[in-house]
């Protein structure tokens, strides 16, 4: 899991340790500048203070002398010989003389000028035990907690990342979770991680329940419903042998394009049922053909109606795919064409690269037009014909093999519809 919740916890305790390390390192630069020239600076003008304190009391006083501190007096009217040359020339107030460590402060006052010379190593020595180890034992204290708590927090997650493990392996199709048995848990898996194991094994055990029933269904529908549908197909066949009368004729045949329509459509349910990764049968067939069938079959749908149906045949295109899948989406666009078209006309136009059918109906508002491809929308529900399943079904098996469906329309002009094969 390149992404995984283990991998974020790492992630955010590493930019954790890295901010706060920063954070301590700008810290101890400022503590050691900090002790360096203000605290410095504080405790020398303190000794200065003091010193000039003493010497009103008495002229005798002589400068500090320590193991830290050195001290010059220059009085005026006097000259110094022991002051040091590399002093002789600063100015009063703060100074750190970097080459010859020392922090020294100038101070002067009527009685004279007064040089206080602090050692700069010894400045360094005081800034290191009082700021940088104190605050390097700190870092390293946050180090070791962040590494407990890093510890802490992946023994923690652990079982979720098993538990994200093993879904991932799963194949939808045929999940495999004997691995999430209660029985057959990790030691570590306990507490939460267990009741979520446990709700994602009866998850996944109905998953593969229904599965199984889609797979069934499918098997057994493929065959139960064709069975059926042959049988009226061949008494149909049987009794257009004998002689009838043209009305008998007429309903025979329409039997016949029912049973056709009912077997297309089977064909494509099954195939919306099934998998994305079961290859329906495909052969290749011409377009110009199915689009002449399901048009003379539509105009049984216009009579009385003062509509005509022009089909116009503009290339011969062939594609690959399951041709009672190409009927149904035909069928449909035709249908609903004959549903909402009360005069004018109706052409079904055949190109190189698509199919258009375009009507002179009642035509689709902005609203109906988002709304087109939903199951069970009809623009006009005052109309007897269709469920508003039509569209639906066509959009889905377009998507399926790879067609593009489209619409333009126009309230009270007309609808065309476009299948795009490329």
């Amino acid at each position: 899991m390149p992404q995984g919740l283990p991998r974020k916890l790492r992630i955010a305790f590493i930019l954790q340790a890295v901010m706060v390390s920063l954070a301590i390192v700008l810290g101890v630069y400022l503590i050691s500048a900090v002790i360096k020239h203000s605290l410095m600076n504080t405790a020398l003008q303190e000794e200065a203070t003091h010193f000039w304190e003493l010497y009103d009391a008495s002229t005798a006083q002589p400068p500090p002398n320590t193991h830290n501190l050195r001290g010059y007096l220059v009085v005026k009217g006097h000259s110094n010989l022991v002051l040091p040359d590399n002093l002789r020339d600063l100015k009063p107030g703060f100074h750190e003389l970097k080459d010859d460590d020392m922090l020294v402060l100038v101070d002067e006052q009527p009685a004279g000028r007064l040089y206080l010379v602090f050692l700069r190593s010894q400045a360094e020595r005081l800034a290191f035990y009082f700021g940088t180890l104190p605050i390097i034992l700190t870092l390293i204290a946050i180090y070791v907690v962040s590494w407990l708590t890093y510890r802490a927090s992946k023994r923690l997650v652990s079982p979720v990342s098993w538990l994200a493990r093993q879904v991932s392996e799963w194949d939808p199709r045929r999940p495999d979770v004997s691995g999430l048995a209660p029985d057959r848990l990790p030691a570590e898996v306990q507490g939460e991680a267990r009741q979520l194991a446990s709700a994602l094994h009866g998850l996944a055990q109905r998953v593969a329940s229904h599965v199984a029933r889609e797979r069934d269904f499918t098997r057994d529908a493929s065959h139960e419903l064709r069975t059926p549908l042959t049988v009226i197909r061949v008494a149909s066949d049987m009794a257009m042998a004998e002689e009838a009368s043209p009305r008998v004729v007429r309903s025979l045949q329409r039997i016949q394009r029912a049973g056709r329509d009912m077997e297309a459509v089977i064909d494509a349910f099954l195939i919306l049922a099934r998998e994305a990764e079961v290859e329906p049968q495909r052969e290749d067939f011409d377009v110009a053909d199915i689009v002449l069938d399901e048009a003379e079959n539509a105009r049984a749908l216009l009579i009385g109606k003062p509509v005509d149906l022009e089909v116009s045949c503009h290339a011969k295109p062939r594609l690959h795919a399951p041709p009672r899948v190409f009927q149904v989406v035909v069928s449909n666009l035709l249908r609903n064409a004959c549903s909402y078209t009360d005069s004018g006309r109706i052409d079904v136009i055949v190109e190189a690269d698509r199919v258009v059918v375009r009507d002179t109906g009642i035509g689709m508002s902005a609203e109906s037009m988002e709304r087109v491809f939903e199951p069970f929308y009809r623009a006009d529900p005052s109309r007897p014909r269709g469920s508003g399943l039509g569209l639906s079904i066509v959009s889905r098996l377009c998507d399926r093999f790879g067609w593009k469906i489209e619409f333009e329309s126009e309230l009270g002009k007309g609808t065309a519809a476009t299948i795009r094969f490329t």
